[in-house]
């Protein structure tokens, strides 16, 4: 068994370190939303990838949605902000650009939270390569119809769809699959 990492200490990358001020540190993180789409936090979303501390240092790693993603400044910001407020005197924030991210990494509860918020959630796996796949019906997320239609392959946001449901008569957005 590993000891744990001595305070003032940095940390190597798979080293543990002090177990509540890591959970902590991970606990106020995992709190800050994706500002376009504010009922997702980025541990739903799955792009925060690793949490580290080393005394008063905390180094997060996120991973953004694709490459020239709007929201990842202001997610930087948000987490800087927020773990200074928590008593880190030093937060650095990485970008991890590989593995890239994708929507499998959304969690039930983020799915779950995007449906609610009237959002499809995204369906199918993504495809490394080949032939493309058979991209099945949409389910509408206001009233669960699969008589759905892709309107534009841009919704509100680079991310989404936008699409219209036959039953219900109401424009959606649908998260692709990445």
């Amino acid at each position: 068994m590993t000891a744990p990492a001595a305070i003032g200490r940095r940390t190597a990358p798979g080293e543990p370190c002090s177990e509540p001020r890591a959970d902590r540190a991970r606990k106020v993180a995992a709190r800050i939303v994706d500002p376009e789409i504010p009922v997702l936090t980025i541990d739903d979303l799955g792009i925060l990838r690793t949490v580290e501390v080393d005394g008063d240092c905390v180094r997060v790693d996120i991973t953004p949605t694709y490459s020239g993603c709007p929201a990842i400044d202001a997610i930087r910001d948000d987490l800087v902000l927020a773990l200074t407020a928590a008593g880190y005197a030093e937060v650095d924030v990485r970008l991890v650009l590989s593995p890239a991210w994708s929507t499998d990494w959304i969690s039930e509860k983020g799915r779950r939270a995007l449906t609610a918020y009237g959002i499809a959630p995204p369906t199918g796996r993504r495809a490394a390569s080949g032939p493309i796949p058979l991209r099945l019906s949409v389910r509408c997320p206001r009233c669960g119809s699969l008589d759905t239609r892709e309107l534009s392959r841009f919704g509100s946001t680079a991310c989404k769809a936008l699409y219209s449901c036959g039953a219900c008569q109401e424009p959606f957005d649908h998260f692709k699959a990445f």
